[in-house]
C-alpha cells in the first residue's frame, strides 16, 4: 500500500524538484486535453510556469478574474477534472505540488491525482477518457485556501505514464499544478551510436545542483528549442566578489560516451557569461559528487573559453571514449544561458 506524506516546502524542493522533472508543466510541452468544466477561470492556468497573481479590480462575464482553473458551483458530480497529456513521452511519477494561491472561499477542498499509459497509435481526442482504468498516484487529500501543498508518494510508480487527471472534490478553483517524476524517454536506438542530446529533459537529463537560480531556474537549460526571450533560461545574479562563479550540475540522461557540447545564450545579449568551461564526471551514486570546485574530482572537457551574445558556442569533445554520468557548467563571474545540449551515445 503506497502512502502519502504531506511536506513542506523545503522538502519538497530537496527530495523532488531538485531530482525529477515537472513532467506536466507547459514549458516540458504538457496539454491539457479535456476538463469537466472552467466556467471561472480555464484549466491551461494550472500548467503554466510563472506563479500566479491576482488582480481584485479585475471582473470578466463569468465573475471575478482568477490565474488558475476554476469551476461553478454545487457540482451534482463527485468532483471537477482536468486530463493531460505529459509533456515527455512518458514517466514514473513520485509528487505533486497543488497551488491553491488566492482561492480563499472558493479553493478546492480536496483534490487527487490519476494516470494512465497510452503507447498505441490511437490520437488523444478518440481516447474515451470515462472507460479508461486509471492508476491512483496521489490519493484523495485535503486542500487549504491560498497555499501551496505539497505531497510525496513513499515510493516512485513501477509504471511509467503518458496522460494523468487531477479531481478536485467537489468543485473550487486550483491556481498551479506541478507533477513531478523520473522521464522514461522512447529511444530509437537502431544504431548503437546514434547521437542523441542526453542532456535534455525529454532524455531525462536533470539540472540536480545549481549556484544561484535568481531570474531563471536551471532547469530551462535542459528544454527543446532556443526559447521566446530572457525568462526561460538560466540566469543569475550580479556578482560583487572578485573571481566569482556560476555553476550547474546536470545529471545525464544516461551513461554517455559524449562527443560534442552546445552552450547558447539566445537572447541574452548584455548579461551573457564573460567565459564557460564544463567538466564531466561518472559516478555511481550522486552522494559521490565531488565539491564544484574540487579539480581532483572533474574531467575538463572544455576549458575557460570565451562566450558571445545570443549566439550557440560549440565544443567538440576530442576523446569520446571515456563514459560519464554529470556534466558540470560553470560560468564566468556570473549571467545568463539559454540552453545545454551534450551530444553521445549512450554507453
Amino acid at each position: 500500500m503506497v502512502s502519502i506524506q504531506q511536506v513542506s516546502e523545503q522538502e519538497f524542493k530537496s527530495q523532488i524538484v531538485l531530482n525529477y522533472t515537472d513532467v506536466i508543466g507547459k514549458k516540458v510541452g504538457g496539454k491539457v486535453l479535456k476538463f469537466s468544466d472552467q466556467w471561472f477561470a480555464d484549466a491551461t492556468n494550472l500548467i503554466e510556469p510563472k506563479a500566479p497573481i491576482r488582480d481584485a479590480t479585475r471582473f470578466t462575464f463569468a465573475g471575478a478574474w482568477y490565474d488558475g482553473w476554476e469551476t461553478r458551483r454545487h457540482n451534482e458530480a463527485e468532483a471537477d477534472w482536468v486530463v493531460f497529456r505529459l509533456g515527455v513521452a512518458t514517466a514514473k511519477l513520485i509528487g505533486a505540488e497543488v497551488d491553491t494561491a488566492f482561492f480563499n472561499g472558493n479553493h478546492a477542498p480536496f483534490i487527487s491525482v490519476e494516470a494512465f499509459q497510452k503507447f498505441d497509435g490511437e490520437d488523444d481526442d478518440e481516447i474515451d477518457f470515462d472507460k479508461v482504468e486509471w492508476d491512483t498516484i496521489i490519493s484523495k487529500v485535503e486542500c487549504g485556501p491560498s497555499q501551496r501543498h505539497f505531497f510525496i508518494r513513499d515510493q516512485i510508480t513501477e509504471k511509467n505514464y503518458t496522460h494523468v487527471r487531477l479531481r478536485m472534490y467537489p468543485d473550487g478553483g486550483i491556481a498551479r499544478f506541478r507533477l513531478y517524476g523520473s522521464v522514461i524517454p522512447i529511444h530509437d536506438l537502431s544504431s548503437k551510436d546514434a547521437i542523441l542530446d542526453l542532456a535534455s529533459v525529454n532524455n531525462g537529463g536533470v539540472a540536480i545542483k545549481v549556484s544561484d537560480q535568481h531570474f531563471g531556474s536551471a532547469d530551462n537549460l535542459l528544454l527543446p528549442g532556443r526559447g521566446h526571450d530572457m525568462s526561460d533560461g538560466w540566469e543569475t545574479t550580479r556578482s560583487r566578489t572578485p573571481r566569482h562563479v556560476d555553476w550547474v550540475i546536470i545529471r545525464l540522461g544516461a551513461l554517455t560516451k559524449i562527443k560534442s557540447i552546445m552552450v547558447d545564450t539566445a537572447h541574452f545579449r548584455g548579461n551573457y557569461p564573460q567565459k564557460v568551461n564544463i567538466k564531466a564526471i561518472k559516478v555511481e551514486k550522486e552522494s559521490e559528487l565531488p565539491q564544484f570546485n574540487d579539480p581532483s574530482g572533474w574531467t575538463t572537457l572544455v576549458p575557460d573559453s570565451k562566450t558571445k551574445a545570443d549566439f550557440e558556442h560549440e565544443f567538440e569533445i576530442n576523446d569520446d571514449s571515456k563514459v560519464y554520468s554529470h556534466v558540470l557548467l560553470t560560468i564566468i563571474p556570473d549571467g545568463g544561458v539559454k540552453r545545454v545540449r551534450v551530444f553521445g551515445s549512450i554507453a
